[in-house]
């Protein structure tokens, strides 16, 4: 049974600085790849970031790009988000996801990206005002 468990999200001012984890346990089926999802009302769940989780490779949503900067300690099965210099339109339900072994890492930031994830986390809320 896998399990993707976030914590960390909370309320920040605009500028802020927070740092969300997950925690990965059981078999994630061979994928190759973590990722963070956001999901704000009304608008469809995106990749923001992921990484590979051998090589350590990273992959960012233009959006974020230069503000945050995903992690892993494999030892620990964890998996890190920092978020800089937040805005108000980063606000929303962040997801820790496993994506599909048949699924590029590339594939799991941006739009469409959600089809490529396999398992999901129960998400974690960040509201920036």
């Amino acid at each position: 049974h896998v399990q993707l468990v976030e914590s960390g999200g909370g309320s920040v001012q605009a500028g802020g600085s927070l740092t969300l984890s997950c925690e990965h346990s059981g078999s994630i089926d061979g994928t190759n790849c973590i990722g963070w999802f956001r999901q704000a009302p009304g608008k469809e769940r995106e990749g923001v970031a992921s990484i590979m989780i051998l090589g350590a490779t990273t992959y960012y949503a233009d959006s974020v790009k230069g503000r945050f900067t995903i992690s892993q300690d494999n030892a620990k099965n964890m998996t890190y988000l920092e978020m800089n210099n937040l805005k108000p339109e980063d606000s929303g339900i962040y997801y820790c996801a496993a994506a599909r072994p048949s699924f590029p890492c590339s594939s799991t930031v941006g739009p469409g990206s959600r089809r490529a994830v396999n398992y999901w986390g129960q998400g974690t809320q960040v509201t920036v005002s």
